[in-house]
């Protein structure tokens, strides 16, 4: 995206989460109309105070989505949030492209279904954005962001996550590893971080857990750019996870200083790496 022009109206695909919220905020505050195509209930009416439209469509409903996208004249168009591939397995309306593009997928893992959505949006001249083109502030750099930092064994913990996680994503399975004592208790799969965090809470017996989360190795960054936020450290509370470990430069931070706050003032330890 060398030289890339931004046009005036950007589309925003939005998925769950305030990391949409915030990319509508930043891009508004910088001049830009922004038309949002919401896929959750969970953030749609926070969408509405930064967007000059907010269209609900489900994930499987591909051809009333690529017809809202001509009539809008989109141009380019970011993907943000989280879209759980679980809602695959609760028998979805899918509309007959979507069901089109799944049957002609090798596999349907993260990258494989978001490269055909890519592929389908470009032969339409729409242009994938990275996703942190609007939000790079809330990139994060190397070092401590809590009044705690992390003990010996929790360093060792996670180097040792930091490697798993990133083979893990080398293969497209998940971003994030739970560990402790140097073990990994769980692994992100399908049911995304939250449900991770709490298996292997479970097994850490509700304390001590180290979370390390991570971009992929070849992080295709128009889409699945690793996010945390303040609901992540709820879970971690919830579940005994004392520490947060995240790639420096490759991950997100959304709502910062609350989540910070929180953690300080829950003896936890958020780091980058």
């Amino acid at each position: 995206m060398t030289n890339l022009i931004l046009e005036n109206t950007q589309c925003l695909i939005a998925g769950d989460g305030r990391l949409p919220v915030k990319m509508a905020q930043h891009a508004k505050e910088n001049g830009f109309n922004v038309i949002a195509i919401s896929l959750s209930n969970d953030n749609a009416r926070d969408l509405e105070k930064y967007c000059s439209k907010v269209l609900n469509f489900g994930p499987g409903q591909v051809n009333s989505i690529k017809q809202a996208l001509l009539d809008n004249k989109i141009k380019q168009l970011t993907f943000l949030g989280k879209v759980s591939k679980t809602m695959l397995l609760k028998r979805p309306k899918l509309e007959p492209r979507a069901i089109e593009m799944l049957k002609m997928a090798p596999k349907l893992n993260d990258d494989a279904i978001m490269l055909a959505l890519v592929e389908e949006l470009e032969q339409m001249g729409i242009t994938i954005l990275d996703q942190t083109i609007f939000i790079k502030s809330l990139m994060v750099s190397k070092g401590n962001f809590t009044k705690l930092k992390p003990t010996q064994e929790e360093l060792i913990d996670i180097d040792y996550g930091y490697k798993i996680a990133k083979e893990m994503g080398g293969i497209d399975i998940g971003q994030s590893v739970v560990v402790k004592n140097k073990m990994i208790l769980a692994v992100e799969a399908i049911e995304g971080t939250d449900k991770c965090i709490k298996r292997g809470g479970r097994l850490a017996r509700g304390r001590g857990a180290v979370i390390v989360k991570v971009a992929k190795p070849k992080q295709d960054k128009r889409f699945d750019i690793p996010a945390v936020g303040l609901k992540t450290l709820k879970v971690m509370k919830r579940h005994g996870a004392n520490v947060l470990a995240l790639q420096e430069g490759e991950t997100i931070i959304v709502d910062q200083e609350k989540m910070i706050e929180f953690a300080d003032r829950h003896k936890m330890v958020v780091v980058a790496v």
